[in-house]
C-alpha cells in the first residue's frame, strides 16, 4: 500500500455536468490558476463526458474543446493536463488529435465497465504517439468482480498506465470498493484508481476504502462539484487523507479558501444528496440523469420515482438519454390507457 496518493481534480469535467456544460474559459483560467498554485498533480478539463462529446442529445459546450484546452494549458505547468476519451464520442483523427496539439499530458480512455475491447485503437493511437494512457472503466457497479479484473486486464495489455474504475451510479457501499480494488491490485501490474460518486452519501468513505485497499489514483472535485449528488469533495480528502498518513503533495490551505471562492464563480451549486440521487444510486443509473430524468418526468406529467424505477429495469447507461424520454412517455401512455379502461368499465 503506498502512502504517496495521486489526486485528479475532475471539478472542470465533472463539474461540467452541473453546471449543464457551461464553464467558460474565463472560469478555467481561474481555476486552473489556483490548481497549480495548489500543488494539484491533475487537472481534468472537458465536456461532461469528455472530448467530442457537445451535442444537443447529451448537452452543448459553452466552448469548444480547444479553447476549453488551450485555457487550461495556459495556466498549468507542473500540474498536468487531462482528457476524458470515450470512444464513438471521440474521434481519432479529430479529437485526439487536437488534445495532442493543445498539449494534453494523460488521456483518460474510458468505455462501459464490459466494453473495454472499444478501447483499443485509441490507445493503441496514443501510445504510438508516446502519450501517457490511462484506462478508466465507467458503471463499475453494473459488473461483477471478475468482470471489472478481466476488462482491466485488458487495458493494461493495450498499454494504461494506471487502470480507475468509475462508481458512476454512487452505488458503492466501502466493503464493495475494498473487494473490488483489491482484486484489480493483485491482477494488475500497473496502478489502481478509483472514482466516487456520492449518491448513498459514501463518496469520501469509499475514497479512504481505495486507498487502503491499494488505489494510488483518487478522483475529486472542488466542493463535491459533479453530477448528481456529486464527487468526493477536494476539500475533505486532502486533509482527511493527510491525517490517515498519506501524502498527496496539495495545500490544504489553499484547498479550503478555494472551497469558498469557487462558489462565486464556479461552483454553480453546492451538490447535495436529494431523494433522487438515493433512487439513481440504488437502481445503478448514471449520476448525470438526474437533469433528463427530471424534466422528462415534468413534461409527461409523472413521476420521477416511476421513470427511475424502469430505467434501472433496463440498465440504461450513459449516452442513452434519448430512451429516458421514450420510457417516459410508455408510462405516461399506459397511465392513461389505465385511466381510460377504467372510466369505460
Amino acid at each position: 500500500m503506498s502512502s504517496r496518493i495521486t489526486l485528479t481534480d475532475s471539478s472542470l469535467r465533472d463539474g461540467n455536468h452541473s453546471a449543464r456544460h457551461k464553464i467558460s474559459t474565463t472560469t478555467i483560467e481561474r481555476y486552473c490558476k489556483f490548481a497549480e498554485s495548489a500543488g494539484i498533480p491533475i487537472v481534468e478539463v472537458g465536456h461532461g463526458n469528455g472530448l467530442g462529446a457537445s451535442s444537443l442529445l447529451i448537452g452543448e459546450s459553452l466552448t469548444s474543446d480547444i479553447d476549453m484546452l488551450r485555457s487550461a494549458r495556459s495556466q498549468l505547468r507542473t500540474s498536468k493536463l487531462a482528457v476524458q476519451v470515450i470512444p464513438g464520442l471521440a474521434t481519432r483523427d479529430r479529437d485526439l488529435a487536437v488534445a495532442i496539439e493543445c498539449g494534453v499530458d494523460i488521456f483518460r480512455v474510458a468505455s462501459h465497465c464490459t466494453e473495454a475491447s472499444v478501447t483499443k485503437s485509441y490507445m493503441d493511437f496514443l501510445t504510438e504517439r508516446g502519450k501517457v494512457v490511462q484506462g478508466v472503466l465507467m458503471m463499475t457497479a453494473l459488473a461483477d468482480t471478475t468482470t471489472l479484473v478481466e476488462n482491466a486486464v485488458f487495458m493494461q495489455t493495450c498499454g494504461a498506465s494506471c487502470v480507475i474504475i468509475m462508481d458512476s451510479t454512487g452505488t458503492y457501499l466501502p466493503d464493495d470498493v475494498t473487494e473490488r480494488v483489491r482484486a484489480l491490485c493483485s491482477a494488475l501490474s500497473v496502478d489502481v484508481g478509483f472514482h466516487a460518486h456520492n449518491n448513498l452519501g459514501c463518496a469520501v468513505a469509499n475514497s479512504i476504502a481505495a486507498i487502503q485497499a491499494g488505489a494510488v489514483y483518487i478522483d475529486v472535485c472542488i466542493n463535491g462539484f459533479g453530477a448528481g449528488a456529486g464527487n468526493a469533495p477536494l476539500e475533505v480528502v486532502v486533509p482527511v487523507f493527510h491525517r490517515l498518513g498519506f501524502r498527496t503533495g496539495v495545500d490544504f490551505e489553499k484547498v479550503i479558501k478555494e472551497a469558498d471562492e469557487s462558489k462565486t464563480y464556479l461552483v454553480t451549486r453546492t451538490p447535495t444528496i436529494e431523494p433522487l440521487h438515493v433512487l439513481t444510486g440504488m437502481h445503478k443509473l448514471f449520476s448525470g440523469f438526474e437533469k433528463p430524468i427530471r424534466e422528462a418526468a415534468d413534461l409527461n406529467n409523472i413521476s420521477y420515482h416511476d421513470v427511475i424505477f424502469a430505467l434501472g429495469d433496463r440498465q440504461v447507461v450513459a449516452g442513452q438519454e434519448d430512451v429516458i424520454l421514450e420510457v417516459a412517455r410508455k408510462i405516461a401512455d399506459a397511465i392513461k390507457e389505465k385511466s381510460r379502461k377504467e372510466v369505460h368499465s
